[in-house]
């Protein structure tokens, strides 16, 4: 028998974290600890790094005290310390500038490299070595398999990012993702209007229905985020999540309501100390089949794509619902 040396290349394995920069940290950490219930692992002067209960690793969320509410970095945590390198390589060999950055940049994880997504110009970060600290005994679940015990509204790990660029940059940049990065289109949108152009994809390296969701902005803007997701174990949490947030002093987007797209429930909720959007995350399918072949949701079957049941999602010109949080450059 021939001995069998195929080597993948380098593969993303997972959507990692996401650093916000926010303008009023003090906030912002009641909000995802005291509220939402994740743990805060450290916490240095203007920064803190958080997880949720179920997430072994250092962090999934870095908060960042700065002037202007942006996304810092999306990071994505690869299948193998060599994959960084790889990743370099190819980028460069691409004429994509990468930054590399030494271990610690972030707290708590290795050297990791960074670029901008062509075309749609999000900062990238890539990486594979993080610490796994255990969580101060007071907290400490008797789970294993937990980081720490259930608090607050139970976030238990980040679930997606979910980014925007403009119709012109859309089809060029969710391509150069699949292509490049290895992402897989499981389902999506073609604009009514325009039937060449995506106006959504839902992608992912694991066998979630999606990773990365990519969007077109039709304000024709780049590097925006529309939400990052965080999930919740099951739909009863995002209707607690809904019942106490109600009486609190945080604006309230869309929800409860169940997506026809990737079947999940959610609830989107804005972050008191930046007004980056957060959406809480429940349920949902797996992927399994290797030969999946992307679903294309009908212009006809949009509203139900978008909420099966629930309120419906306000995407008209000017609502809330197309508000988005920019981007940091390649420097930051």
């Amino acid at each position: 028998m021939t001995r069998n040396t195929y080597d993948p290349g380098p593969q993303i394995a997972q959507a990692g974290a996401i650093n916000l920069g926010v303008t009023d940290l003090t906030k912002s950490l009641w909000f995802f600890s005291d509220l939402l219930g994740m743990e805060i692992v450290h916490q240095d002067v203007g920064v803190a790094y958080l997880r949720g209960y179920q997430e072994l690793i250092h962090h999934s969320l870095v908060l960042t005290q700065q002037d202007h509410a942006r996304v810092n970095a999306y990071s994505f945590r690869v299948a193998r310390k060599q994959d960084v390198e790889l990743f370099h390589d190819q980028l460069v060999d691409s004429d994509i500038e990468v930054l590399q950055l030494s271990s610690g940049h972030q707290r708590g994880r290795g050297e990791a490299i960074r670029f901008l997504v062509p075309w749609s110009e999000h900062p990238f970060e890539l990486y594979y070595d993080i610490d796994k600290p255990r969580a101060a005994e007071s907290i400490r679940s008797k789970l294993p398999s937990s980081s720490s015990s259930r608090r607050g509204l139970g976030v238990r790990r980040i679930d997606h990012f979910n980014v925007q660029t403009s119709p012109g940059t859309i089809n060029q940049a969710e391509a150069w993702l699949r292509e490049n990065l290895g992402f897989k289109r499981r389902e999506f949108i073609m604009m009514p209007d325009h039937p060449t152009t995506v106006m959504a994809s839902w992608m992912s390296v694991t066998s979630q229905m999606h990773d990365l969701a990519i969007g077109a902005n039709r304000l024709e803007e780049n590097a925006r985020l529309h939400h990052v997701a965080f999930n919740l174990e099951n739909y009863h949490d995002v209707l607690t999540a809904a019942d106490r947030i109600r009486d609190l002093d945080i604006e309230y987007g869309v929800g409860p309501g169940k997506h026809g797209v990737g079947q999940a429930m959610y609830l989107y909720i804005h972050d008191p100390g930046s007004d980056h959007r957060v959406e809480l995350y429940s349920g949902g399918y797996q992927i399994f089949d290797p030969d999946w072949d992307p679903i294309e949701w009908q212009p006809a079957d949009i509203p139900n794509g978008m909420t099966w049941y629930g309120d419906p999602i306000d995407l008209s010109v000017g609502s809330r619902g197309r508000y988005t949080t920019p981007s940091a450059g390649l420097h930051g």
